[in-house]
C-alpha cells in the first residue's frame, strides 16, 4: 500500500495515532476507512428501514382495496363467465 501524504503535519498525526493504538500505520488507515463504510452503510440501511415502515404503512391503509372481499370476487367470476360465454356464442355465429 502506498500512503503518500502531501501534509507532513498530517501524516505525522496519523502516525501517532496509529502508534497510540498499537497498529500499524496501514492498519490503522484501513480500519478508519472501514468504520467510515460501515456507518455509512448503517445510515443507508436505517433510512432503507424507515422507508419500507411508512411504504409498509401506506399499504396497509389500502389494503381493503387490494384484497377484495369473497363477495367481490364471486361478482367478478361470474362476470367474467358471462363475458366467455358471450365471446363463445359471438364466434359461433
Amino acid at each position: 500500500m502506498n500512503l503518500r501524504f502531501p501534509d507532513p503535519d498530517q501524516r505525522a498525526a496519523i502516525e501517532a495515532a496509529a502508534k497510540q493504538e498499537g497498529v500499524s500505520l496501514q492498519e490503522y488507515i484501513l480500519s478508519a476507512a472501514y468504520a467510515r463504510a460501515t456507518a455509512v452503510q448503517d445510515r443507508f440501511l436505517d433510512a432503507f428501514r424507515e422507508s419500507m415502515s411508512r411504504s409498509g404503512s401506506a399499504f396497509a391503509a389500502e389494503a381493503g382495496a387490494a384484497d377484495p372481499s369473497a363477495e367481490q370476487r364471486a361478482a367478478e367470476l361470474e362476470a367474467r363467465r358471462g363475458l366467455e360465454e358471450q365471446q363463445k356464442r359471438g364466434h359461433a355465429a
